[in-house]
């Protein structure tokens, strides 16, 4: 059986108390079942994790693969139902699925090598290209960008009161505003919502491929704000953030409005998020990319974005 690596128990039981000490316990034997459902030998190499999920590396014969099982509360449904409709287009490939169990069966990419292996400008060209390719038609049943555009514009002001205020008032105002004016913005399709550049990985059948899909049915545009703040410490100047999101929204083929407006209504979220789990690191990128592309006081830069089309308005 598997050895559960400490750091992943530990965070697991931190963020879930009992629940997630059993959880961990079990995890052997999950693991264990499904080598046996699925004719899976173990390739000699230490488990990896994240936040959610433990990646067992496996062998079916010569055939290299992953095998993923992650926190029951994750919605590991709602993935495989976004793989299969990728199909292995510009994401990783799914082999097998027992969403119960939270485990998927998975082509094997290069873990040692993601994005953040290249320079930023060619990385966000990367993923730019990889937002669109990731623009497929939504299969049934997914979360939908309304919901999650409801839930922010809902909750911010009350976490924003909570947390005494850290968010300067324009900034947290705006990003309200945007979440209300982009619930329904652009083409609506199947997006991957986690698109950082540590999500992308080397592969043998094409160059790059996306893992840890959080499925969602909206706006490609969406995607965006993550490559923003994720290497925001590469950024020295705040013509250089701009042009990180020209990059990124040209690559992609993205509406740069709406890209913009979602980079301000997600790193407001996010930079009250990281507050309350803890973070410190996070707030500090957020900030750096709101205070270049969203100052409270005047317009935004000409260069970022067209201000003059109806509906957006930039933060006084």
């Amino acid at each position: 059986m598997i050895a559960v690596p400490e750091r992943f128990a530990e965070w697991r039981i931190r963020a879930d108390g009992e629940s997630g000490r059993q959880w961990v316990r079990s995890l052997p034997m999950i693991v264990d079942r499904l080598l046996d459902r699925w004719g899976l030998t173990i390739d000699g190499t230490e488990p990896l994790y994240g936040a959610l999920s433990l990646v067992v590396l496996v062998r079916r014969g010569e055939q290299r693969l992953a095998l993923k099982v992650t926190w029951p509360e994750a919605s590991t449904r709602d993935e495989a139902i976004a793989l299969r409709a990728w199909h292995g287009r510009g994401m990783v490939g799914l082999l097998d699925a027992e969403p119960d169990a939270g485990a998927l069966l998975l082509e094997r990419l290069d873990h040692t090598r993601s994005l953040h292996a290249l320079p930023l400008w060619d990385a966000a060209e990367v993923a730019g290209s990889l937002i669109r390719t990731l623009a497929v038609p939504a299969p049934a049943g997914l979360r939908t960008l309304h919901e999650v555009a409801a839930g922010i514009r809902e909750s911010l002001p009350r976490r924003q009161r909570a947390l005494g205020d850290p968010v300067p008032a324009g900034w947290a105002e705006a990003a309200c505003r945007y979440a209300q004016e982009l619930a329904g913005a652009g083409q609506h399709v199947l997006i991957h919502a986690d698109l950082h550049y540590g999500n992308v990985l080397a592969a043998t059948r094409v160059p790059w491929l996306a893992v840890d899909a959080r499925a969602l049915h909206g706006a490609p545009e969406y995607s965006v704000p993550e490559l923003m703040w994720n290497r925001a410490d590469e950024l020295s100047t705040d013509a250089d953030v701009r042009r990180l999101l020209r990059v990124v929204a040209e690559a992609g083929s993205l509406d740069v409005e709406v890209a913009y407006g979602w980079v301000v209504a997600r790193c407001v979220d996010y930079w009250l998020w990281s507050l309350e789990h803890g973070l410190t690191i996070e707030p500090v990128r957020c900030e750096r990319v709101l205070s270049a592309l969203a100052p409270v006081r005047g317009p935004v830069a000409g260069d970022v974005t067209d201000r003059s089309r109806p509906g957006l308005s930039s933060p006084r």
